[in-house]
């Protein structure tokens, strides 16, 4: 299963268009348009992250954060709201959300608060990837197929690992280059199709089928 988010936001056009940016990059997005709606989600979905507008009809979402807090909740909360006093930030804060972004608001930004977010709440302890017969050990950097060895470079076992770190999640282009190249890295725009590629010689070397799924015109895939 893949990361869920719950986005509760009032406004359908701004919650239709977060939720496809959301879906194109690989999380499973469900939607809620009040405040009391998105309490019992939140409550009944147990999501990885929510993203909460702060004024809506019924609960705002300052109230939804405070309540889920109460119950015990450590989801992270990002508040989405055009109020942008600094009382406004420290009242949201208080309430228990985690972040704070201001509207109107660069889609971007927010992706990339989600990713940062969802870093902190990763186990840091697993060591050991597995993907069904795919093996690949961090501490040795050691790769195996069944019981075959796979001798990868540098880079192909960061996305290699990149990939069994969010496996059967769409990964997009952009988010496998700022994770596995850097923010800055201004090479080859075609350097993920040729990693990719060198990728899958060596884990299909002996006919195994692939794991490596391309998403045309998205990104990329592991899955079997």
């Amino acid at each position: 299963m893949g990361v869920r988010i719950l986005l509760v936001e009032d406004e359908e056009k701004l919650a239709k268009f977060v939720q496809l940016e959301l879906s194109y990059e690989g999380y499973e997005v469900s939607v809620a348009h009040d405040g009391l709606s998105g309490l019992m989600a939140a409550r009944d979905q147990t999501p990885d992250l929510i993203i909460l507008d702060w004024m809506m009809p019924g609960l705002t979402g300052v109230e939804v954060c405070r309540r889920l807090r109460q119950t015990g909740t450590a989801t992270p909360v990002i508040l989405l709201t055009a109020k942008d006093d600094v009382s406004d930030r420290v009242e949201g804060l208080d309430a228990g959300a985690d972040d704070y972004v201001v509207k109107p608001f660069s889609i971007e930004e927010l992706l990339a608060r989600v990713r940062a977010h969802l870093r902190r709440t990763e186990p840091q302890d697993a060591e050991l990837l597995v993907f069904g017969d795919l093996s690949l050990d961090r501490r040795s950097r050691e790769v195996r197929r069944g019981s075959r060895p796979i001798e990868l470079t540098a880079k192909e076992f960061d996305l290699l690992e990149y990939l069994m770190t969010n496996p059967r999640q769409v990964l997009t282009r952009d988010r496998i280059l700022e994770q596995v190249w850097g923010y800055d890295f201004m090479g080859d725009s075609n350097i993920i199709e040729v990693y990719v590629r060198y990728l899958r010689l060596k884990l299909e070397a002996e006919g195994e089928s692939r794991l490596i799924q391309t998403m045309r015109g998205v990104g990329y895939v592991l899955r079997d």
